[in-house]
């Protein structure tokens, strides 16, 4: 059984509401919920009060039957090392969408020269790419994958934003007239301003999170 279902099947044998035992442990009660989801593990000082407050040995709450002699600081780094991997590929999944959406853009904008291009413009250039890349660096923040290097994303919004060609089909005094300019300042700051909207909203987001843990 993993520990967020022991620490749940714990706390309601003691009939405790998770308001209640978030109370007795001096926490918030989201962190009693990601405790019990296995969306983080408490520190030791935390499992001995609820070994306490649970009227549990701590073997019961963390030591599985056919391992009995796994610690919990074994345990604990087992578990975050999971919780990492976890991270890094909802990490390796959103750039590879950016980029794969990217990459159809570039050949879709150097390559398409017909009526087409109105439609494809929409759907590339306003809807996939800046909505993938505020989903993106809005993670980013969210989880602080690079710390202070998280700023960094700008730089990678201006460049790749600035590499996808302005185009443009229409019809002039009767005949057919395409444009093609590069690089495409505009959108470069339109991506370098939606990238500063997904990294503030992912800081505030993960500020607010770390205050309902205290």
């Amino acid at each position: 059984m993993e520990i967020g279902c022991k620490l749940r099947k714990a706390r309601n044998d003691r009939g405790l509401t998770q308001e209640k035992a978030a109370e007795l442990l001096g926490v918030s009660r989201q962190t009693i919920s990601n405790w019990e989801n296995c969306k983080s593990y408490p520190d030791i000082v935390s499992v001995i009060k609820m070994s306490d407050v649970y009227a549990v040995s701590l073997d019961h709450l963390l030591k599985e039957e056919k391992d009995v002699k796994q610690t919990y600081q074994e345990f604990l780094e087992e578990s975050t090392n999971t919780v990492k991997a976890k991270k890094n590929l909802g990490k390796i999944v959103l750039m590879a969408a950016y980029f794969i959406t990217w990459t159809a853009a570039m050949l879709v904008f150097w390559l398409a020269k017909g009526p087409a291009t109105a439609a494809l413009d929409v759907i590339f250039r306003w809807l996939l790419l800046p909505l993938l890349l505020l989903a993106a660096t809005t993670a980013v923040a969210k989880q602080d994958y690079w710390g202070k290097g998280n700023w960094l994303c700008l730089l990678f919004a201006g460049v790749t934003f600035l590499t996808v060609p302005y185009t443009a089909y229409m019809e002039v005094a009767g005949e057919a007239v395409f444009t093609f300019r590069f690089p495409n300042l505009p959108y470069m700051a339109v991506g370098i301003g939606l990238a500063i909207c997904g990294l503030l909203t992912g800081s505030l987001w993960r500020r607010k999170a770390a205050q309902r843990e205290t």
